[in-house]
């Protein structure tokens, strides 16, 4: 399950609210890393820097949901996982760079 699959559930008057701000942070976060993998390794960090900004805000959307049950418990848990597994990975790269 993805970010961009349970917000299909969301109510309607959220589409130009919480909606966009999931959508938007989803794309910003491989974006962001796409364009700083093509520039030098400073750069790339500073690229690396904002994808995980992102990640960090699509968490506190995600748990905004929750608190107005727009997702259950598990679907947060199973999400917040993969986005804290994202967050490691993506700092212990950076860290080498």
């Amino acid at each position: 399950m993805t970010s961009i699959s349970i917000i299909e559930n969301f109510p309607k008057d959220e589409r130009f609210g919480l909606i966009s701000q999931i959508s938007r942070c989803s794309i910003s976060i491989p974006s962001n890393i796409a364009e700083g993998s093509s520039r030098t390794d400073k750069s790339f960090s500073h690229f690396i820097d904002i994808a995980l900004g992102s990640s960090f805000e699509l968490e506190t959307q995600l748990i905004i949901a929750f608190k107005r049950k727009y997702i259950n418990k598990e679907q947060l848990t199973k999400i917040e996982l993969k986005i804290q597994e994202f967050q490691k990975m993506t700092m212990g790269f950076q860290n080498k760079l």
